[in-house]
């Protein structure tokens, strides 16, 4: 049976914010991968393994996010009143680490490395919105950065169901490997 060493471990949640809601399309619901990274996150504080929690966001008139030309344009815009706010079913608190982002993924421009390698951890446990964009850029870089890698498909959904799978089924098995939620719990015990 795989396991997974809490000494060596950290739970990587990415953009689970009140803000993001409207934008998870499927093929997970967001109530069911919030109450799912609730659950990983519970056993991870449990077992004393730290809790990595990730935001993206950006300053009132934009000046910090990206604006590289592209096809498709992110247009500013204001943002909701509960953008930064943490899915109460994270139950956040402060012995979490907390990371914020300015761009997809969750290592550039943050001390996410920094805090991993001094606490000694190996391995990411991955889950969040949107699976394509903010959790594949931060798998992406934590494989080149070393780390081994477990990413909790049933623990982050995308837009609509293609884009989850193609990441799921094409990247991420190349990356790491592909768990579900309760797999992961049972790693944990092992």
């Amino acid at each position: 049976m795989e396991k997974l060493d809490p000494r060596s471990t950290a739970l990587v949640l990415i953009d689970l914010q009140q803000g993001i809601t409207p934008f998870v399309g499927g093929p997970h619901a967001a109530d069911e991968v919030y109450g799912r990274a609730g659950r990983l996150a519970a056993r991870f504080r449990e077992l004393s393994a730290p809790v990595v929690l990730v935001r993206v966001g950006f300053s009132p008139d934009f000046a910090d996010s990206l604006k590289p030309v592209a096809d498709v344009q992110q247009p500013a815009r204001q943002l909701p009143d509960n953008w930064w706010e943490y899915v109460p079913e994270l139950k956040a608190g402060d012995g979490d680490i907390h990371i914020v982002k300015r761009q997809w993924g969750a290592f550039y421009g943050t001390e996410l490395e920094l805090q991993m390698r001094r606490r000694g951890v190996h391995t990411l446990v991955i889950g969040g919105v949107s699976t394509n964009i903010g959790v594949e850029s931060t798998a992406r870089v934590a494989f080149e950065l070393g780390f081994n890698q477990v990413l909790v498909e049933d623990a982050m959904s995308a837009s609509d169901l293609d884009m989850h799978q193609f990441a799921i089924n094409k990247i991420f098995p190349r990356l790491g490997r592909v768990r579900s939620t309760e797999q992961v719990l049972a790693m944990l015990e092992g």
